[in-house]
């Protein structure tokens, strides 16, 4: 199921809550309220994460099913629970219609919110089985696919059933400010990259 690969639709194109409300710009990550609690490092490796998102129905896409097969994509060594908070690249105070990734990330980063684990995506797939129509982008360090192009994750309801799929990473990709991504804390991002007890250097050395 999860050979085939989905294109990325749009973000936000099924949410016009964002044109029909203006965004309140946030001001900290410690003023917004925690969107929902998931659960890492429950899988011994990337394949039985890949075999348990089969089971429960979850399609795959070809970006996403080759990123989580990357040295690079790691799962935690330990059960840890993970605060994600949900705000749109407008809230963050992006309003030009579209906005670099790269800048996005580091307007976040300026007001306290730090990048999540690659694993949060899948493991959100696995636990959001509820997921209304609309799109979450992952806010996470791209990962780099065999043939070099960074790859960022999107959980999804597109109205034809729950999707993971990856997008285009890269630090000038135009993402849409009504676009949502799912951030952690800054001092929490720090705490779950211990908690992983991965080598960071090795990693980007496989990437």
């Amino acid at each position: 199921m999860y050979g085939a690969r989905r294109p990325a639709e749009p973000l936000g194109a099924q949410d016009n809550s964002l044109s029909q409300h203006p965004p309140v710009p946030v001001k900290s990550a410690f003023a917004v309220p925690v969107w929902r609690t998931i659960a890492v490092g429950t899988f011994a490796n990337s394949f039985a994460l890949l075999r348990a998102l089969d089971g429960a129905g979850c399609s795959i896409g070809g970006l996403a099913e080759e990123i989580l097969a990357r040295p690079a994509f790691t799962v935690g060594t330990r059960k840890t629970n993970v605060e994600l908070f949900a705000v749109s690249a407008a809230e963050l105070g992006l309003q030009t219609g579209t906005a670099r990734l790269a800048d996005i990330y580091a307007r976040a980063q300026q007001l306290g919110f730090g990048l999540a684990a690659a694993e949060v995506a899948p493991q959100l797939r696995l636990q959001f089985l509820d997921q209304p129509m609309g799109e979450f982008l992952i806010g996470m360090e791209p990962i780099k696919t065999w043939k070099g192009e960074p790859v960022i994750l999107t959980v999804a309801n597109g109205g034809a059933g729950l999707v993971l799929i990856g997008r285009d990473g890269s630090a000038d990709a135009e993402i849409p400010v009504a676009s949502r991504f799912l951030f952690v804390r800054s001092n929490e991002a720090a705490l779950a990259k211990a908690a992983r007890g991965v080598d960071e250097t090795a990693a980007l050395g496989h990437r």
